[in-house]
Formats: C-alpha cells, structure tokens, sequence
C-alpha cells in the first residue's frame, strides 16, 4: 500500500531549495505538531560528500481526546534517518513510526534531488506503506484522522518551503554553488538534515491504498498541481467523535463508552443495509446495557427488525389516530422541564382505559403510544439544537387523581403491560423522569402489578408524591418552571391535555371487530418471519411462467447465522411439511418453518442450484435479485449455518464462536419479502431507465 508523488517545484535554484529545508531543524513553529528530535547517530564520509544522521523525533499528533486517552500516551515518537549526498545532490529520508509499533507500522520514504536536466528545478518524490493490525477498536478512525493530516500537511508544504527560501533571501543568499566548486560554502548552505519529508509530516499519516503514481509536474509559484492528492483528501468528512461533537450532542462519555458507541456504529454501517440509526439512538441501547457491546447489540438489531417490519420509521406521517382518542385520551405534550427536555402530561386517573379499550382495542392503543414516543424522539432532537447542549430524553407526568378499581380492570391492565413491554424494547432510556402525582391509596396495588415489568434503571427514575406533597420543598418546581405548571396541579399554565371522561358505550366495538382491526393493524406488512433450525431450513417455491422474469428478495437476520441458496426444479415440489420438529417439542413461535425439497431429491438431477450459497450473519440486512433463465419452480432456501471445523490455517474468528454459543436450541430467525417482477415489466423498466 504505496502512494508516490513526483513533484517539480520551478522558479527555484534546485540546491537553494534544499538548503532551505535546513532551517527547519530542529523544529519549525510553521509545523506546530514537530516538538522536538534528539540525535541518535551521525556519520560523515571523509571527503565530505556525504552525511548520514538518525534521529527520534517527537510529534504531537492532533488527534481526538479518546485516542490519546484510550492509547494513555500524549506524544508519537518516530524515527527518522537522513542521507545527505553532495555528490548526486540527493536527500534520502527514510522514519518509521516507533510508538505503537506492535499495533500500526508506518513506513516514509522521500527523496529531495536536483533535477537532472534542469538545475532550477527540485524534485520531490514521497512513498509511505501502512500495516495496521489493530488500534484498539479505532482503525477506521484513525485512517481517517491520517487523511485528513495527509491533505492539510501536503498543502502546507510549499508554504513552509516559500517561507524559507525567503528567510534565505533576506539574508542574501540566493545562489549555492554545487559541492566540490567551493571548498567553503557547502557546509553552511546544503545540510538539509531536517525532520521527515515535511510536506508529508511523519505523524499518523495513515495513508490508504492507492496505486502507485509517479508524475513530473511543473508549479509555478501560487499555484499547486491539478489532480494532487490534496484535491481527493480534503473532502474526507472530519471524525466526527472529537470534543465538540460528544459536548454537543452525545454529552459526558468515558473512552470505554466513545470506544462502544465507535464499535457498535461500524459494526452496524459493515452489516446493516438499513437506515442507521444516529449516534444518541445507538447510545440509548448501549446505556440500557450498562455498554454491554453483546447484549446492546442483540436488542438493537432485535428492534431495528421490529421497525422495519411495523413501517415505525413512517409512523408519523402514516398513522392518523381515531376521533375517540382526541376527545378520550388524557395525554398530550407540554412545554419542557428545567432541563430542557420535552414534557409529556398523562392525567391517567381520568382516562377511562376500559372504555378506550372497548372502543379501540389493544392494538390502536399501542399504535397511538408509539406514535407519542416517536414524536417524543422528533422533540428530543429539536430541543438540543434550541439548548445547545444533548437532549436524549424526555420527563412525564402522571396525575393519578382520579384513580380508582376500574382502572384495573383485566384487560386494561393487560393492554397497559403489553404497551410498556414494546416501550421498554424499542425505547430504552428515553425516559428521563417519570413524576407521579396525587398517588392515591389504590396505588400500590396497580404499582404491584406493573412494576416487574419496568427495567429497574428506569425504575430508579420514578418520583412518586401522595396527595399534595408536590405542591411543598422538593417538589414540582424543583423540576418544571412554575410558570408552566398546568392549571389543574395548581399553576397558572392552560393545558391543552383533554380532560377525559367516560367513553359512550356506543362507541364499544363487538371482540369480532377488535379482533379483525387488531390483526389488520400488525399485519399491515410485507414481510413474513420464519424459524430455521439446525437441519430444518425454511424454503419458499416461486413459481415462473415466463423466462427472464426477475425474483428479488429482501430480509433481515434476526437470529443466528444462516446460508441463502436459490435452487430450481422443473418438477413440483410435494406439499410443503410444516414445523417437523414439532413432534419433537421444538416449536417455531414468531415464524413458521416449511421445507419443499424432498430428501429424495438429488442435487444436479432433480433440482439446481442457480446461485452461489450466500451466508449471513445475524443482524445482517440482505437484498438481492435473480433474472431467471427457465421457466419453472425457484426454491427459496434459508439454511442454519454451522461453523466449520477449525483448521490450523483458517481458523475461525472469536466473534463467530461467541455468536455461534449465543445461538440457543440451533434456532435462527428470519423476515423476509419476496416480489416478482414478470419479463415485459423487467423490459419495460430497462427501458424506462436507460431512457433516463
């Protein structure tokens, strides 16, 4: 992994340019970043001609505060050799990284020498290699740190060189003759034994593979060479896990926690084809997990499935909620509390759950909830560009007056449960503050019921306050300003929360219709779920009429590791066997299981394989498309993946054994969607597109 620059640097005389780079020795306040060398050796050749120096430099590389703090170093030490040749009118330059020389290998080479057909000409040739075998979780980063100082130190090279040749002038010096034509001025005018090849300043400069160029370009003064690397390297986005960035929006994070978020966002950017979610997302999960990567990890996938499959990220455009919860629901959204995060009020002691149940069933009910907690999520992100500091959660408020037995209601209760296991999944540590007001004496006993249910961090954020004690010390005011306390706690705030009331029985619908509306509202997906088991795979038949038809596919892995196959078979399959191992207690609950191939079947005889096995890891997002070239039946198959037996030459890496232990009762879990496209459609669409 090379990269070479050929430059020619005109309007100089070759040996005064290189007389120049002297003066950056020992250290240059134009490089900030070079703190100091010490020499280690020096050796001169008796006539003179040529100097050979080493020395171990000491940089200070502007690199994020996590780096520095996770490395426990604050400077980089490279060391540097430099062979001066009179003679031929060459500086070699050969570093090499000696800091974290067990993790990355950092190899310069440069070469400064006067034109050989033109002596007003300089040129400047530069190679550097990388090797990183690990950079505790952060290679990514640091390449693109090394990008970022590759650019700027090459666009600041002709500065420094500028600088200095003036700095020559100034003192009158504007001719060195070459060595051997005068005894005495070679010492002082041609000892360019300077820090290392300073256009490409030898900090972590990682450099990324790219292929070897060698170019003879002619810069006039002002101006730089078209098609330099500069142009392609300045582009690179800055990382964005620097100070002001975690400040801004992620708030106080120790390195183990930066280095958590950093692994899980690559993690999911390599294997999630899907909407990443943002930084203060994935950070809830982590922190749900006391940043336990495995388990933050499993429940971030598990719920980013959930979203795709339930269409949640449209929610707020898609959902519009029934007439009865605008005049029914007690619950609405509120101003903020003292610490900026969005206030949501619930005057649950009014609401009357059992009618809203009756009249909307479970499934609306949750839908509506949803839709709250995603537009909580909208204000979070609203309010830390309005404080200018992170908002990740909100605070609710429940008034419970009001409460009484019909509040626990069984189904009621059982809706509530259901609504908080599907919060607590999917919305870990949204919740800031919960205060609960006016708990009256019935209470404890719905607290009783519902409280194992609630993960016990959020728990801790529960402020509970019987009949006026929120009105004292401690209180209300010491969390919402008093200027925004609603009228109905005593304050002086209109609220826009409904009052409630009973709904009309009228407006009851029969369990026949609850039933039918609760199974159209989550089944309003494309997707399908199935369960495949270690020598159980799960197979879909497509049926194809017309060649050149086109199946494309789309699913996720939720669990476990599995293998893709598309076969095809002229004949029809028998009658797909459901769940086999059913009558081995194995159940599939959450998916269905179906296999079509015949164990009968040979491959190659009665069936084809028509594309290459593609195997997927949990988490993984697959999509994909096969024009078919026979009419037929398509087999499409997922298959458990078993991890292949270790061999002393390919041996299986740790986070697949890990997953592969994770994997209980050798289950794994898939969604898919599967579509058709016929042959005149799949025309047609070509020639939509290349019309375009």
């Amino acid at each position: 992994m090379t990269k070479s620059l050929f430059l020619d640097l005109s309007s100089t005389r070759g040996q005064l340019l290189l007389a120049a780079y002297e003066r950056r020795f020992p250290t240059c306040h134009l490089i900030p970043m070079f703190v100091a060398s010490d020499v280690i050796s020096e050796e001169k050749s008796d006539d003179g001609s040529t100097h050979k120096i080493e020395r171990r430099c000491k940089l200070d590389v502007d690199a994020p505060r996590l780096l520095k703090r996770i490395a426990g170093v604050d400077y980089v030490y490279f060391i540097q050799k430099n062979t001066l040749n009179r003679r031929e009118r060459t500086l070699h330059i050969e570093s090499h990284n000696e800091t974290f020389s067990n993790r990355v290998i950092i190899h310069e080479l440069c070469c400064y020498s006067v034109h050989p057909e033109n002596e007003d000409w300089t040129c400047f040739e530069q190679s550097a290699s990388l090797d990183i075998k690990s950079f505790f979780g952060f290679e990514s980063t640091v390449e693109k740190i090394a990008m970022k100082q590759y650019a700027n130190s090459i666009k600041k090279g002709k500065e420094i060189i500028e600088y200095y040749l003036r700095e020559l002038e100034e003192e009158g010096i504007t001719h060195v003759p070459r060595w051997g034509t005068s005894p005495a001025s070679p010492v002082k005018a041609v000892l360019p034994i300077t820090c290392p090849a300073l256009p490409v300043t030898p900090a972590i400069t990682i450099i990324p593979p790219v292929e070897s160029s060698k170019e003879c370009l002619a810069v006039k003064e002002g101006s730089s060479p078209v098609g330099s690397p500069t142009d392609a390297l300045s582009a690179t986005p800055d990382d964005k896990l620097d100070a002001d960035y975690i400040n801004r929006y992620l708030g106080d994070l120790t390195p183990f926690q930066e280095s958590c978020l950093i692994r899980l966002r690559s993690w999911l950017q390599e294997t999630h084809k899907g909407k990443i979610p943002k930084d203060q997302h994935i950070l809830r999960f982590l922190r749900a997990r006391d940043f336990n990567m495995d388990k933050a990890r499993e429940i971030l996938c598990q719920s980013l499935t959930w979203r795709k499959q339930h269409q949640v990220d449209y929610l707020l455009d898609t959902w519009t909620s029934p007439q009865v919860l605008h005049d029914y629901y007690t619950g609405g959204w509120h101003h903020h509390d003292r610490d900026g995060r969005p206030l949501y009020i619930l005057r649950l002691g009014q609401m009357d759950t059992k009618g809203l149940v009756r009249a909307l069933g479970e499934e609306s009910l949750l839908r509506h909830v949803l839709s709250i907690n995603e537009e909580g999520l909208r204000r979070c992100e609203e309010n830390t560009k309005v404080f200018g500091r992170p908002i990740s959660c909100w605070t609710c408020l429940v008034d419970l007056e009001g409460l009484n037995m019909r509040h626990l209601w069984r189904p009621g209760v059982k809706a509530l449960l259901r609504i908080i296991e599907v919060v607590e999944a999917n919305y870990p540590e949204t919740l800031g503050r919960l205060l609960i007001l006016r708990a009256p004496r019935v209470f404890p006993v719905l607290w009783t019921l519902v409280s194992p249910f609630i993960d016990e961090n959020t728990r801790k954020k529960f402020l509970i306050y019987a009949g006026n004690d929120y009105q004292g010390p401690g209180g209300l005011v010491d969390y919402i300003d008093k200027e925004i306390i609603p009228d109905f706690l005593g304050g002086e705030c209109m609220c826009e929360v409904p009052e409630g009331g009973l709904v009309p029985k009228t407006l009851y619908r029969t369990p026949e219709e609850l039933e039918n509306d609760d199974i159209r509202l989550w089944t309003e997906t494309i997707y399908q779920s199935a369960s495949i088991f270690k020598g159980a795979p799960h197979e879909l038949l497509i049926e194809i009429i017309d060649a050149s038809s086109v199946v494309t596919w789309d699913f996720d892995v939720c669990k476990g590791d599995v293998v893709f196959n598309i076969y095809h078979s002229k004949r029809a399959p028998q009658p797909p066997k459901k769940d086999p191992l059913a009558a081995h207690g194995i159940t599939s609950p959450g998916g269905n299981n179906v296999q079509l191939i015949d164990k009968s079947w040979q491959l190659g005889q009665d069936y084809s394989m028509v594309e290459s096995p593609l195997t997927c890891k949990e988490g993984e997002s697959v999509q994909g498309s096969h024009v078919t070239r026979w009419p037929g039946f398509y087999i499409l198959q997922w298959k458990f993946h078993s991890m292949p037996a270790c061999a002393t030459t390919n041996l299986p890496r740790v986070d697949d054994v890990l997953a592969t232990l994770q994997v209980s009762s050798h289950k794994c879990k898939v969604m898919y969607y599967t579509e058709v496209l016929g042959s005149e459609d799949f025309r047609t669409a070509c020639c939509d597109v290349q019309s375009l």
